[in-house]
């Protein structure tokens, strides 16, 4: 009987030992922690979000998302790790074509897609949409020395260089009698086909055909007619994440509440919103 009660008081000792110890860690680890500690910490208690999504981007968007020096940057780049940081999530990002980020989507290979993606009701029937977070629109840029050209209406008949997949080749089918869309998958075969003459004009979104033009393009394109299409762009979403889009909206408010928002828009298009 000795035996058995001594057996039984050291099982009781070691069970208030490691009820102690558990609670001493516990506090010691809300003392401090590592940044994805503290992300995980955000999600906790929502058991709809994940620590860690796959983002798909483009990367030759300018001044939206591009690489440099070995490193993605960028309007959307920062804007998205400014959402992971509020809503408490990591992100893995992933580049493809621009004609291949909803259809990643649609199967499953991306959570979540930021690349000047316009928020249309077609759109809508595929994926999900964040609030808008950049207001847009068309612009046409034709070579210096184009005289023809200035406006839509003198796009008829007219071969128009522009994007694959793009709202921008819809309005071109839709809207300019006789013009053919020249879709191309990269950005920079847009532009080199108006400054090779292989296109009469590039239609296509206008802070990406701006950003060209006083770049690279400055002594080869120049900006014609005025802004057509107006647009919103949105952050896209596979369907059936109905928090995380709620969260991401919640984040997007805030950083324009706080000011991070204008301040990562200035960084990048040279002035604060209207």
């Amino acid at each position: 009987m000795r035996i058995k009660k001594r057996g039984l008081f050291g099982i009781l000792l070691l069970t208030l030992a490691f009820v102690l110890a558990a609670c001493g860690g516990g506090s010691e680890s809300t003392g401090g922690g590592s940044d994805s500690d503290s992300k995980e910490s955000k999600n906790s208690g929502k058991s709809g979000l994940k620590d860690t999504y796959t983002v798909a981007s483009d990367t030759s968007f300018v001044p939206f998302e591009f690489k440099e020096n070995g490193e993605y940057v960028g309007f959307d780049i920062e804007l998205i790790n400014a959402i992971a940081d509020e809503v408490g999530f990591e992100i893995k990002l992933e580049t493809t074509n621009f004609d291949g980020i909803i259809p990643g989507l649609q199967t499953g290979s991306f959570d979540i897609a930021i690349a000047g993606i316009t928020i249309t009701d077609d759109r809508k029937k595929t994926v999900d949409f964040s609030d808008p977070y950049y207001d847009a629109g068309l612009r046409i840029g034709v070579s210096v020395d184009n005289k023809d050209i200035n406006g839509i209406e003198d796009l008829k008949g007219k071969t128009v260089a522009t994007r694959l997949g793009s709202t921008s080749a819809d309005y071109i089918k839709k809207n300019i009698e006789g013009a053919e869309a020249s879709q191309f998958e990269q950005l920079d075969q847009v532009y080199l086909a108006v400054e090779n003459g292989s296109a009469d004009a590039v239609l296509y979104d206008s802070p990406n055909v701006a950003y060209y033009i006083q770049t690279k393009g400055e002594d080869s394109l120049k900006l014609v007619g005025e802004l057509y299409q107006a647009e919103q762009y949105g952050i896209a979403f596979a369907k059936g994440q109905d928090e995380l889009v709620s969260k991401v909206n919640e984040a997007l408010a805030t950083l324009k509440e706080n000011g991070k928002y204008d301040d990562i828009y200035e960084k990048w298009f040279g002035e604060k919103p209207e």
